[in-house]
């Protein structure tokens, strides 16, 4: 009866150590890919409880998240000859679990020297202007050459972003002058054009002030209002010779009398000559 109980417990034991040894939970975010004798199974293992048959199987679990990898600061010469520092991020993720795993070793390792190797051939293909204003095409540019050898390893590139771009001092500093330079461009045509406007403004304000010389006195008035109303002692205006030959215009038409019609000189009753006495009248 001992031998019978014992026995039964080592059944008992022996089953307990298989069902644990073939027993396995895969999560949601993972796939089981299993080898039975060193062959991959077509099918991976889907999320939850899975059996496998002791010592014959082995399971190898792969991430099915989108990874992000840094990659190292790469050092380059640009097409413009400029020698610059440029890193980058590379997103991606297995869409494959059987390629990953059979097809290359590390899958990750090898990502990772991909976006190295392709990083320093977009550097060398580029230009300063392209690495600072148009990053968008050549991360596009990475992504493709990232995504020609992922695909056969069951990876697919989400995204590649490039992250900073590192100049020399020498060149920042000679950037700043050029920019320096720009600026004082635009504000010198900015001014130019100002005073270009103003002068023309000015050119057709003197038009019409010469046509109607009364604007030009109205003009004067205002800034006799203007200059007072600073509560100033004394006030010196200069006379403008346009308001002059205005009044002297004005004085002369007043002084020529209308069409038609003569002066007081002309109208006046000359005077009567002296009366001649005769000779003998006097006498007597």
């Amino acid at each position: 009866m001992d031998v019978l109980l014992y026995s039964l417990g080592a059944v008992a034991l022996a089953g307990g150590v298989l069902l644990g040894a073939s027993a396995r939970v895969v999560q949601q975010i993972e796939r089981g890919v299993v080898f039975r004798l060193g062959r991959a199974q077509t099918q991976p293992r889907t999320p939850g409880f899975t059996m496998l048959i002791p010592f014959v199987d082995r399971m190898k679990r792969v991430n099915m998240q989108v990874v992000t990898m840094p990659v190292p600061a790469q050092d380059g010469i640009t097409r413009d000859n400029v020698t610059v520092r440029v890193d980058a991020v590379v997103y991606y993720r297995v869409i494959d679990p059987l390629n990953a795993v059979v097809q290359v070793q590390d899958y990750g390792f090898a990502i990772a020297q991909v976006a190295q190797t392709s990083l320093r051939s977009i550097i060398g293909k580029s230009d300063l202007d392209e690495l600072l204003s148009n990053r968008e095409h050549l991360n596009q540019g990475l992504e493709v050459m990232l995504d020609s050898p992922a695909a056969s390893w069951g990876i697919e590139i989400d995204r590649v972003e490039i992250k900073d771009v590192a100049l020399p001092d020498s060149m920042k500093r000679s950037m700043s002058r050029q920019a320096e330079a720009e600026r004082e461009r635009r504000s010198r045509i900015i001014t130019a054009d100002g005073e270009f406007q103003a002068s023309q403004r000015l050119s057709e304000a003197a038009t019409v002030m010469a046509a109607t010389p009364a604007a030009l006195q109205l003009r004067l008035l205002q800034t006799m209002v203007e200059v007072a109303a600073e509560k100033n002692s004394t006030l010196v205006l200069p006379f403008p010779v346009e308001l002059l030959r205005y009044f002297e215009a004005v004085a002369t038409d007043l002084s020529t009398p209308p069409r038609g019609q003569a002066s007081a000189e002309d109208t006046a009753i000359p005077p009567s000559p002296p009366a001649v006495r005769e000779p003998h009248e006097a006498s007597g």
